[in-house]
């Protein structure tokens, strides 16, 4: 038998290879199958179905009609959450990256780090009693002289959860960004404070550009959190309007409406589509120049 071609020896190298690659993705799609693409078709199914099974859109009306409100304030919410994280996440990056303060700067990477490592439900039992009319922020207020006690007031509402979810978030992404700044050429940096650029300058004008999309993945990914989570409108945000996981949860345990749930899931599943279409938007329209 003759020996193989160097053309059919790299072709079967290949071949050799991409089976070898199946092999050991294989795992992680199965996984993302099961827990993800299943769970996903099965919710949209449901969502777009009557008792007898069949398509019908009556879910989906019910859902609008009872919780418009509440869509709306979840994508309002979680939108306002997700733009001051990107804030603050660019600052605290961009000091970090740019302090001249050895120790501000070690104080400032400890503090950020520490929301990093509390699950939602610690944070929002936290906030929950950090934020109450007779919390540890108000007493400190006082304290301070800043209010008076008649002047203390609740912030478990919408307030409340905006602030857990940026305060959970925000090191999240900072993380990210920080990195991708530290990750770049410093002479950049040093030939801008050259030309006497200040700190201000240097962050939005040269940093914030280069590290745009590590910013928006990072966004992208909290956005996608926030709007799933159901511990801190639960645990903070007592009133109405509320997030539309707690109408997911209550049209469950208090109605057995899985068809509105899921159509609720199904709503849900369409904000986080629209944040992943805007991100892939822009880092094409980034990669072509346009």
């Amino acid at each position: 038998m003759s020996a193989p071609s160097p053309t059919e020896a790299n072709r079967l190298g290949a071949t050799g290879e991409g089976r070898i690659g199946l092999v050991l993705v294989a795992p992680a799609l199965l996984v993302i199958a099961a827990f993800f693409v299943v769970p996903l078709g099965l919710s949209a199914v449901w969502a777009l179905s009557d008792r007898d099974g069949a398509f019908s859109l009556a879910n989906l009306e019910k859902a609008v009609e009872l919780y418009r409100t509440d869509i709306l304030f979840t994508l309002l919410l979680v939108s306002a959450a997700t733009a001051l994280t990107g804030l603050l996440a660019v600052l605290i990056g961009g000091w970090l990256v740019l302090g001249e303060n050895p120790r501000l700067v070690a104080i400032l990477r400890w503090l950020y780090r520490l929301p990093l490592f509390i699950p939602f439900v610690v944070a929002a039992q936290t906030m929950s009693s950090f934020l109450a009319k007779n919390g540890l922020m108000n007493h400190a207020l006082i304290a301070a002289g800043l209010i008076g006690p008649l002047q203390a007031q609740s912030f478990l509402d919408w307030r409340g959860v905006l602030v857990t979810f940026v305060w959970k978030q925000t090191p999240f992404v900072t993380l990210m960004v920080a990195g991708a700044m530290a990750a770049l050429d410093r002479s950049l940096i040093e030939a801008a404070r050259n030309m006497g650029a200040g700190r201000i300058r240097i962050l939005l004008g040269i940093l914030l550009p280069l590290v745009r999309p590590t910013l928006l993945v990072g966004l992208v990914l909290s956005f996608v959190t926030m709007l799933s989570v159901l511990s801190v409108p639960v645990m903070i945000n007592a009133g109405s309007p509320t997030l539309i996981t707690v109408d997911m949860a209550y049209r469950i345990t208090a109605h057995g409406d899985y068809g509105v749930a899921n159509a609720l899931g199904l709503v849900s599943c369409l904000m986080a589509s629209a944040a992943a279409w805007l991100y892939l938007r822009t880092s094409l329209r980034q990669r072509t120049g346009g």
